[in-house]
């Protein structure tokens, strides 16, 4: 599935349908053909005497469960603390029931999975028409055939074509869609009570009694309900998306144009101090607003140094033995092709008497043989060069 980059303002409820919208979208539409269908993912049950099985699958997936519930209790105390959500005062109930009057008609039964409804059936039946099973792109990629080619074709032809790599695509596309898409109804539906309770606190403080009261009336009238039940889901319409996507680029456009006016109004500052960099009044006065000795400060600041100072030997060290290491290898490698060299002439001997070493002169013979001896020891070297750079590291920085 491929991560858009556009950064359009929605909500984050918003984004979650989006995404909800998009996992039983057609899986051609965001994956690669030799992919398999997301109903694949889903992990087939356990056979009759296949209770060992069963039971890891159980336990993995309350593992999941417990791990998400443990994620979702950090995310909501991270938020609490942000916005102090959790030390607001309660609301009146008298504010809360006009506020609670007021979400309702915003979120009548049903809105989430109309909104999605509308965001499926017109951008994502779209969107899988364009890079379905028998579009241009995608046969292109099974067939390696021209997109410019298979778009020739009509469209007889490239069903034809499209039904000899997958004749059941149409049933897989309708498989997911009728499989995924009433799990998300449901998840969708779930949401929309917390969420109207949500909507009406936040309703509840924001607007007086008598704004929601005019609200409920409004909300009440033939036209006040007509918005009320479509506001929702017209946010998700590709006439509003659209329009959002196309103002993407002016609004990058204008940050980029800006960017050196905005750099320069930025001020070189110092850089953040280490407890080294501390003076001596400086650790006492740490040491006071910690409830800590100047000695424990000292000694972590000198553990750091130590370390600091160890990790730069070691760093220094294995760069040196890699430029010797490097160095032998570019020996090697020298001293390996005179040697191949060689070899390739002496192969030759059988049939050219001047590559037999016997014909040769006194020196020829030895600048050979001295070649090939530099090439083995060169080998040996970077060999020994690798191992003694790994010891080195080791004794600076132990394996764990």
């Amino acid at each position: 599935m491929t991560n858009r980059e556009g950064k359009l303002l929605m909500s984050t409820w918003k984004t979650m349908l989006l995404v909800g919208a998009m996992a039983f979208a057609p899986v051609q539409a965001f994956a690669a053909p030799e992919e398999a269908p997301e109903a694949e993912i889903v992990a087939a049950p356990a056979v009759e005497g296949d209770e060992g099985h069963s039971m890891n699958d159980e336990a993995m997936a309350a593992d999941a469960k417990a791990k998400m519930q443990k994620e979702i209790d950090a995310a909501i105390a991270m938020i609490e603390k942000i916005f102090g959500t959790d030390k607001l005062p309660p609301v009146a109930p008298a504010q809360l029931a006009l506020a609670q009057q007021t979400t309702a008609a915003l979120i009548p039964a049903g809105s989430l999975e109309k909104m999605l409804d509308n965001l499926y059936g017109k951008l994502f039946k779209g969107l899988m028409d364009e890079f379905g099973g028998m579009s241009d792109i995608s046969l292109s990629i099974k067939t390696g055939v021209e997109s410019d080619k298979i778009a020739a074709l009509d469209d007889k032809s490239k069903a034809a074509v499209a039904d000899m790599f997958d004749p059941w695509r149409q049933q897989r596309e309708d498989q997911i869609t009728n499989i995924i898409k009433p799990q998300i109804s449901e998840a969708l539906h779930d949401l929309e009570a917390p969420m109207r309770d949500g909507m009406a606190h936040a309703y509840a403080r924001k607007f007086s009694s008598d704004q929601l009261t005019q609200m409920n009336g409004f909300f009440a009238t033939p036209a006040g309900t007509a918005f009320a039940s479509e506001w929702m889901a017209l946010q998700a319409d590709p006439e509003v998306m659209l329009a959002m996507i196309k103002a993407v680029p002016p609004l990058v456009n204008k940050f980029i144009d800006r960017g050196p006016e905005i750099e320069g109004q930025f001020k070189d500052l110092p850089k953040e101090k280490q407890l080294a960099d501390l003076s001596d009044a400086e650790l006492a006065k740490l040491a006071k607003l910690m409830k800590v000795s100047v000695k424990e400060l000292k000694e972590h600041r000198d553990q750091w140094d130590t370390l600091a100072e160890e990790t730069t030997e070691a760093t220094e060290a294995v760069d040196a033995a890699a430029d010797a290491a490097d160095a032998a290898a570019a020996d090697a490698d020298a001293a390996a092709d005179a040697a191949q060299a060689a070899a390739d002439a002496a192969e030759a001997t059988v049939d050219d008497p001047a590559y037999n070493r016997d014909n040769w002169s006194e020196a020829d013979r030895q600048r050979v043989e001295q070649l090939e001896e530099a090439a083995n020891s060169a080998s040996s070297a970077a060999f020994d060069a690798q191992e003694e750079a790994v010891a080195n590291a080791r004794k600076k920085t132990p394996s764990t």
